[in-house]
Order: structure tokens, then C-alpha cells, then sequence
């Protein structure tokens, strides 16, 4: 228990939120939400904006009188993005009556897929592993609730067979962090390859990912791919960026997927300016032109606070504050059902399954999870660096939705 004294980040709001009055609630009238962050290790450049994205939009629903009118209390978690910190977290929240719990990582999310099915709790994956959660009748209590990596692959290769007017006889470098979140794409990019007739050539990248010029001078110098998908996260991204734009490969012929995709990773590149062209998949909007996002700023505003820097950081922010709100959205589904009583684990993940039409104002494309569907349709934009900010550049799209489906089929049929 020794790794709580540091990874235990605060029960209720978090550091940078604002505390709100508990006078609205009923006595005792709570819902516990488990959240995993990685506020201190390799992936700390998301969890550090991501996470108060998600105390932020839990704070509005407390300031307005919660959930139906239940108070929501967020025991947060540093896993470090390490597997054991993981598991330990999932048993914390179990013992504090968590009725879900938002998961961090994908080596991380597979240790825990069958941890969640034994306690009956959901946990949430939201754009990374496991991918073939998105089938929620093999995996029940895993959602992803946003485009997997599978889908990603799908949307990275629709989006460069637009670019390039075909795929037949080009050749697509795939750059990735050598670890399982990294590679698992592959098997859909691969039965891409075979299908449309391109060259496939895969580049591992050793973590932290810090260091990847040989990879860069092989593919640039080498192989002269047509495009580039890279599939990095952490400090990485920025590395890539910097590389390929000092070798001379045009980033207009570069797509990163959703953890290479930040402003904060085109800063450490050395700025949009250097950026420009750099093309990204996106699963949620980017900016501050939402009204959630105004909201928030209004809730700190009525407190007498500055909105937080985090909130600049636009697209792991609005990420956080989608994750929160789509657990909202399930359990306000779950106490609806229950005629106002408190619901249990096992009602919030029904609720789960009834999200229906649900677009946080824009901020998500219409979002609709099925008992049979956990990751709601793999919707995925693009946003590319124009002019020294991010523009949207395709709208919500599904990448060969159909060879998506095919693998998820191929997944249930196993043993």
C-alpha cells in the first residue's frame, strides 16, 4: 500500500478542480467513480490534462446538483502506466463501491478485461485497447466508447487512399511504439495491405520512443514510402515530428493516431510552425468553441478562479471531460431505470449499453452503445496543422467499418 501514499491523486475533485458545497445533496445520496490517470510516468503528458479534463465536467454535474441528484465522488488513481499499480487500483475502487471505473493504458486494460467480467464492474477504454472489446458479447464489461486502435488503423487508411486518389502499388510506412498497445493494429493494417494492393512496411519504435532517427533515416531515406502512419504516444510524437520534418519528409503525407495528436506534442516539435501539414485522428473535437467547455470556464469564473492551463491543452482536455460525461450519461441512464434508487455496478453498465444519440454538443459524433456494440461505431475526424492551429479537415467518418467487423467476428469465434 506504500505506492498509494503517491499514486492516490485525491477522492473527490482533484487538485486544479473546484470544491463544490455538498448542501445540495441528499445525505448519503453518492456514486463512486474509479479513474486510472498516469500523472507521473511515461504517458504523464496525457494524464496531466486528460484527468482534470475528467474532475472538471464532474465538478459542473456536482455544481448543478449532480446526477439526479446524487453527489459524484472520484477516487483517482496514478497506475504510472504500469500493470501492477493497474491492478491494485481496480481493487481500490471495488472496495470503495465504485459502479464503474475509467481505465488507463491498454497493456493495462488487458490485464483487467477478465478482473472486470469476475466483479462485474465496467471499465472504459476510450481510444486505445483492447480492440476487440468493442464486441460487448465476448467482452461484457469492457467499452471502449470511442475508435479503437483497429479502427484507427481503418480511418488512418481510408484517409491516406483519399490523399493519394488509390492505395494500388503505393507504399505506407507504419511507425509504432514497440509495446502491445503499439502493435495492435497491425493484423488490420495488414489485411489492408493484402486487400488493396499497397506495401506495407513496419518500423518499431523502443520505448520511451525518444530516440528513432535510424528508423526515420530508414524510412525516409531507404524506403520512400507514399505516406506515414504513426502510431506513437508519450514523448514520442514530438520526436517523429521533429525527425521526418529534418529529413525532409513532407508531414502533408503523415497521420498520426490519437495519442500522437495533441497540441502539446506539435509544441514539443518546435511549434506549429514546424508542424504544418502534420495531419491527425482525432475521437473528439478540438477547441473550446463547445459549450461544455464554456461551462466550465463559467463555473470557475462564478468561483473566482481563472480557468485552468490544462483547459488549453484542448484535445486531451475535451477528452478527459467526454469520458466523464459519457460515465454520467450511464448512470444517470442506470438511476432513471431504478426509479431514482442507487444504482448498482451491474445498472450503471446496463445504462452503459442504453447511451443513445449522445453528442455532449457536438463535442462527439452521435454516440450509440449496444449490448453488442461497446465502442460505438469507431467515429473518428481529422484535424491538420493550418496556419498554426488545428483545423478540422474531415468530419466523422468510419474507416472500413466492414473489415473492422469481419476481425471483431474473427475475435468471437475464438476460444
Amino acid at each position: 500500500m506504500m505506492r498509494y501514499k503517491k499514486s492516490v491523486l485525491g477522492l473527490a475533485v482533484a487538485t486544479g478542480s473546484l470544491a463544490i458545497a455538498s448542501g445540495a445533496f441528499a445525505q448519503g445520496k453518492e456514486l463512486v467513480f474509479g479513474l486510472q490517470c498516469d500523472r507521473t510516468g511515461p504517458t504523464a503528458t496525457v494524464g496531466q490534462v486528460l484527468c482534470p479534463g475528467y474532475h472538471d465536467y464532474i465538478a459542473l454535474v456536482n455544481s448543478k446538483g449532480g446526477i439526479e441528484g446524487f453527489k459524484i465522488k472520484v477516487v483517482e488513481v496514478d497506475n504510472e502506466y504500469k500493470v501492477p499499480p493497474a491492478i491494485e487500483a481496480h481493487e481500490r475502487f471495488k472496495k470503495e463501491g465504485a459502479v464503474l471505473e475509467g481505465l488507463y493504458g491498454t497493456p493495462q486494460t488487458a490485464a483487467l478485461n477478465k478482473k472486470l467480467e469476475e466483479d462485474k464492474i465496467l471499465g472504459t477504454s476510450p481510444g486505445f485497447g483492447t480492440a476487440a472489446a468493442a464486441d460487448g458479447k465476448k467482452f461484457p464489461y469492457t467499452f471502449p466508447i470511442a475508435a479503437s486502435y483497429w479502427s484507427q488503423a481503418g480511418a488512418a487508411v481510408e484517409f491516406a487512399k483519399e490523399k493519394m486518389g488509390g492505395l494500388k502499388g503505393k507504399k505506407i510506412a507504419f511507425v509504432f511504439y514497440d509495446n502491445p498497445a503499439g502493435k495492435e493494429p497491425l493484423p488490420i493494417l495488414e489485411d489492408l495491405a493484402k486487400a488493396e494492393g499497397f506495401d506495407l512496411r513496419t518500423f518499431a519504435v523502443p520505448a520511451p520512443g525518444v530516440e528513432m532517427g535510424s528508423q526515420v533515416t530508414d524510412i525516409v531515406q531507404r524506403y520512400k514510402p507514399d505516406f506515414v502512419i504513426t502510431h506513437l504516444f508519450g514523448r514520442a510524437p514530438s520526436v517523429s515530428i521533429k525527425e521526418l520534418k529534418g529529413k525532409g519528409y513532407p508531414l502533408s503525407k503523415v497521420v498520426a493516431f490519437v495519442w500522437g495528436s495533441a497540441e502539446a506534442d506539435i509544441v514539443a516539435a518546435g511549434g506549429m510552425g514546424v508542424a504544418e501539414g502534420y495531419n491527425t485522428i482525432q475521437f473528439a473535437g478540438v477547441g473550446k468553441d463547445f459549450q461544455v467547455i464554456k461551462d466550465i470556464e463559467a463555473m470557475y469564473k462564478a468561483g473566482g478562479k481563472s480557468a485552468p492551463k490544462e483547459m488549453d491543452s484542448t484535445v486531451y482536455y475535451n477528452r478527459g471531460v467526454f469520458i466523464a460525461a459519457l460515465h454520467a450519461e450511464a448512470a444517470r441512464n442506470a438511476i432513471k431505470a431504478k426509479g431514482g434508487a442507487a444504482p448498482t455496478p451491474e445498472d450503471v453498465k446496463k445504462g452503459m449499453e442504453q447511451v443513445k444519440n449522445f453528442t455532449l454538443g457536438g463535442l462527439v459524433p452521435p454516440m450509440e452503445l449496444t449490448q453488442a456494440d461497446h465502442e460505438g461505431g469507431g467515429w473518428c475526424e481529422i484535424w491538420t496543422v493550418k496556419g498554426g492551429k488545428l483545423m478540422q479537415t474531415k468530419k466523422w467518418f468510419q474507416g472500413y467499418r466492414s473489415v473492422i467487423q469481419r476481425h471483431l467476428a474473427a475475435e468471437a469465434n475464438k476460444s
